[in-house]
């Protein structure tokens, strides 16, 4: 087993969440103490699980004993940057700060929506809200891009005359993996693509070719359109772990607005 060196910066704010303070009697000896800091055996079974991806008992005593060395290392290179303030400067001072938070977000939310799980009318209304914002048409295209708009009209007189788009695709496009599939995007949604593309393409038939390059921030386009279809919509069923996911995300941002109204607070920006 790979053991690693250096304690990640998460596992060391974990670590520092989990520590009990100086002044509470912990509930099992402490693994070790590092000028009178306790390292709780809840820590250490937490840096193992991290590091070596299972628990303390199924590892050797010897590797058991180079973790607790790992992090007896760690602690004592952190008393000795707090010494030295680091833990009050710039980015340092910054990340601690993030990461706190970080990691007392994610355990709130955990205990606020344990008991909040989606029931199936809140799961259904999500659902039709999100099919209702869905794009009605998907559409399946190929392009050219190229550098400039004369090219781009070199581009489509040769198609004019009966190039084959693939071909002109493979042989001129400055979009690696067109040249690779003669400029195929196949299906995508109008919002998978910058705004002037889409709105080309919507305006475009089945099996037209643009009569104009098409001009975006990647560079000049000719496109033509192959296909068009309705939107696929998958059933409920079918994506119900993500629907979950957003109703409980929108439980949680009502909880996190509500605390943030009740809260004093003066902003200085």
């Amino acid at each position: 087993m790979k053991i690693a060196r250096l304690l990640p910066i998460f596992g060391l704010l974990a670590l520092v969440a989990c520590k009990g303070s100086d002044n509470a009697a912990p509930a099992v000896k402490p693994v070790a103490t590092v000028n009178g800091t306790s390292i709780s055996r809840e820590a250490y079974d937490f840096y193992v699980k991290n590091v070596a991806g299972k628990a303390s008992s199924e590892l050797t005593p010897e590797q058991r004993a180079q973790l607790l060395d790992n992090l007896l290392r760690a602690e004592i290179v952190a008393q000795q940057a707090e010494k030295e303030g680091l833990d009050k400067q710039g980015d340092t001072a910054s990340q601690l700060f993030l990461m706190r938070l970080q990691i007392l977000e994610q355990a709130k939310s955990e205990a606020y929506l344990k008991d909040k799980k989606a029931s199936d009318g809140e799961l259904k209304a999500e659902y039709d809200k999100r099919v209702a914002a869905m794009p009605k048409t998907q559409y399946k295209a190929r392009h050219i891009l190229v550098a400039t708009e004369d090219e781009a009209k070199q581009v489509i007189e040769q198609l004019k005359k009966g190039a084959k788009f693939e071909d002109l695709a493979k042989a001129k496009t400055i979009d690696p993996s067109g040249k690779n599939n003669g400029g195929d995007l196949g299906w995508f949604s109008p919002g998978n693509m910058v705004k002037p593309f889409a709105d080309a393409v919507a305006s475009m038939k089945k099996g037209e070719t643009s009569s104009t390059p098409v001009k975006t921030e990647f560079g000049w386009h000719v496109i033509r359109l192959e296909d068009v279809r309705d939107t696929p919509v998958p059933p409920l069923e079918q994506v119900k772990a993500q629907v979950e996911q957003l109703v409980e995300q929108g439980k949680w941002k009502a909880y996190a607005d509500d605390l943030l109204k009740s809260a004093k607070v003066e902003r200085n920006l």
